[in-house]
């Protein structure tokens, strides 16, 4: 591939070229960064999945249920490769024990590589994951599959109304032996903590993870106690359900590095599900399903070092900038990407070139991770909101309108 073809305005993104224009439309240039079928004329009827949906408020971005490459499972991210291939030095160790997650993981869930790249890299970064699916896709059994995977300690909390700050943090319990006061933890001090439907708990308690997220430490009665490395929180939210809910604020969704849609799974992938099922398998219990640690904390801490060393040039930090800038400025948006979400923005690249094997970060890095890293930082103008327009198809149409660099 040619520099042209690989860095080329208009060109085609990282997963192909995308697809047709939509009903009436004439044909459209692929949208950078999103899966697509090779450019044609445009067909009648209602547009399909990976077409462009021109609107009102510029022309349209992919369509919300394929993102990734052709020829991958659905999902926000390409998968992790099966052999990730070496850099231009040795291969790193590091880097094929975590590019075997894919493997161990699929012995408990079927058709969600997407989703275990996004949330590899969210460890990589040291950063956290929205993950956001109708119920009944795995997300549960997907992060339980990951602790088990990596060796590491997963804490559960389930969100209702009626959960306490203290319920999550830990709280100060008297002891009547000593006449003291002794601090309890809460599930906060692990690993791995799943938030599960962290949208149905009023916002005092959504705030309580704030500067668990941010600090990594946890303050009581004026003492701050470091939490557990590696940390991550993995928040899940039902999208389709919304009365008795508590959305979460935009300060709070900033501190997310990526916001990964689980997509209901192809029909070979539900078949395998029911195979699988058929023949005893038990989500409850993972050793039974062959899955057993392929990596460990001091492997993942290898690799964050690693993942330091990635080079990024000046004219992918400009794009980066720029890509965010744009965003600030789009009509159909009343609030653009922050400073936070360009500086997640060039982790995650940095974190899915370190993955794909390259010591350096291209813009089609920053392409591919585009999406899951800021569609949930802007915020859509009503008027938009009403032309149904959504995020993805709005980062879409900046990833299309800003230069790439050559």
């Amino acid at each position: 591939m040619n520099e042209d073809q690989r860095f080329g305005p208009g060109g085609p993104g990282p997963y192909g070229q995308g697809g047709s224009g939509g009903a009436g439309g004439p044909s459209n240039p692929g949208g950078p960064g999103t899966s697509g079928t090779p450019g044609g004329p445009a067909q009648p009827g209602s547009a399909q999945p990976g077409t462009q949906q021109p609107g009102p408020y510029g022309q349209g971005g992919p369509a919300p249920s394929a993102y990734s490459a052709p020829g991958t499972p659905r999902g926000d991210v390409p998968a992790i490769p099966a052999q990730a291939p070496p850099s231009e030095g040795a291969a790193s160790e590091a880097r094929q024990k975590l590019a075997a997650l894919r493997q161990e993981i699929g012995k408990a869930v079927v058709g969600q590589d997407a989703a275990v790249t996004g949330l590899v890299i969210g460890l990589l970064c040291r950063g956290h994951v929205l993950l956001e699916g109708v119920p009944g896709v795995a997300k549960t059994l997907l992060v339980r599959t990951l602790a088990a995977s990596l060796e590491l300690e997963m804490n559960r909390v389930q969100f209702t109304p009626d959960l306490m700050p203290g319920d999550i943090t830990g709280s100060l319990i008297y002891d009547a032996k000593s006449g003291e006061f002794s601090f309890r933890k809460g599930p906060v001090f692990t690993n791995l903590l799943l938030a599960d439907e962290i949208n149905r708990t009023p916002p005092k308690t959504q705030a309580a993870l704030l500067e668990a997220m941010e600090e990594r430490q946890v303050s009581a009665d004026g003492t701050s106690r470091q939490l557990t490395e590696p940390f991550m929180v993995i928040a899940t939210q039902n999208p389709v359900e919304y009365e008795g809910t508590y959305p979460l604020p935009e300060a709070q969704l900033d501190r997310f590095l990526l916001k990964l849609v689980l997509p209901l799974p192809e029909r070979g992938d539900e078949i395998e599900v029911l195979r699988r099922h058929s023949q005893g398998f038990n989500p409850r219990d993972l050793a039974a399903a062959g899955v057993s640690p392929v990596a460990t904390a001091a492997d993942l801490e290898a690799a964050r070092e690693e993942v330091a060393q990635v080079r990024v040039g000046p004219e992918v930090v400009g794009y980066v900038v720029d890509l965010v800038r744009a965003t600030r400025t789009s009509p159909s948006l009343s609030l653009g990407v922050s400073p936070r979400g360009a500086t997640a923005l060039l982790a995650a690249a940095r974190a899915w070139a370190w993955l794909a094997g390259r010591s350096f970060v291209t813009p089609d890095d920053v392409k591919a991770l585009a999406v899951p890293a800021l569609r949930h930082r802007v915020q859509l103008r009503p008027e938009a909101e009403l032309e149904g327009v959504g995020a993805e198809s709005v980062i879409g149409t900046v990833l299309g309108a800003v230069p790439v660099p050559r």
